[in-house]
């Protein structure tokens, strides 16, 4: 089967997209993860397929790179905004359809793309981690500034705990600096540390506000991919109007033809 795809990432977090309005194509997990086979494919964090929407601009299915659709991803969201753009699908606004429901979102001149997401109710206090899901399930760490984390081995070893092993979890671990945050992130179906994770950065941020370190509802984020900005609204209780905003790139275009698998 030969398939034309298209290479983006946002913030180092990188993914593979497929525009299939026509229904050309029908992929199974085999044929997903050997895209995302970075040794035998082309190599991503994850796939994203754009599909007709009766109600909305389009419609987006997400699949980790193991081969699996999972819930929303934020960076691989903001990429699919920008594919949008680029097939001109839509302009500078748009309402799409994702794994969690609708969400909003807009593209600025400097291909950053700023996302709606789910709002917040429930986050989960343990003795030395939160827990919460803002489209995808994360554990978030607070750890100290000159600490040494092992991110692939620690983020391993907590993702497949008796706590989380069967529904599984994303691990991040967060540094407060003074004017930002730092977070790196295990992220689960990739299963290894990711340059970026969107909806991880988002849980970071709740959580560093939820825990009164940060009275601001405006969060500056470095990850080792680059810097995003979560903001939000605290009321009663919940979080509302979380956006998620940053850099978007498009790497490549080519076409690819899949083996029997």
């Amino acid at each position: 089967m030969n398939i034309d795809i298209y290479k983006y990432h946002g913030a180092g977090n990188d993914f593979i997209l497929i525009d299939n309005r026509l229904n050309n194509y029908t992929l199974d997990t085999k044929h997903i993860a050997f895209l995302c086979d970075r040794h035998l494919g082309v190599g991503a964090d994850g796939l994203m397929i754009l599909e007709n929407d009766a109600e909305h601009d389009f419609k987006m299915r997400y699949y980790n790179s193991d081969g699996k659709e999972a819930s929303l991803c934020g960076n691989g969201s903001r990429c699919i905004v920008r594919f949008a753009k680029d097939l001109n699908i839509i302009e500078n606004k748009t309402s799409f359809m994702a794994f969690d429901g609708v969400h909003e979102a807009e593209i600025f001149t400097n291909d950053y793309v700023k996302l709606q997401m789910q709002d917040v109710s429930y986050i989960k206090d343990y003795s030395d981690h939160y827990f919460l899901d803002t489209g995808s399930p994360h554990a978030i760490f607070f750890v100290n500034i000159n600490d040494d984390i092992d991110i692939y081995n620690e983020g391993k070893r907590i993702r497949n705990s008796d706590l989380y092993r069967k529904e599984g979890t994303n691990v991040n671990f967060v540094k407060i600096f003074d004017s930002y945050i730092n977070v790196a992130t295990y992220e689960r179906g990739v299963e290894n540390e990711t340059l970026s994770c969107g909806t991880g950065c988002v849980a970071s941020a709740i959580t560093f506000h939820h825990q009164s370190k940060s009275k601001s509802n405006s969060i500056d984020i470095k990850a080792k991919g680059g810097n995003l900005n979560v903001s939000f609204n605290f009321e009663n209780g919940i979080y509302k109007n979380i956006f998620l905003e940053g850099p978007t790139c498009f790497v490549f275009k080519t076409k690819i033809q899949i083996p029997d698998l």
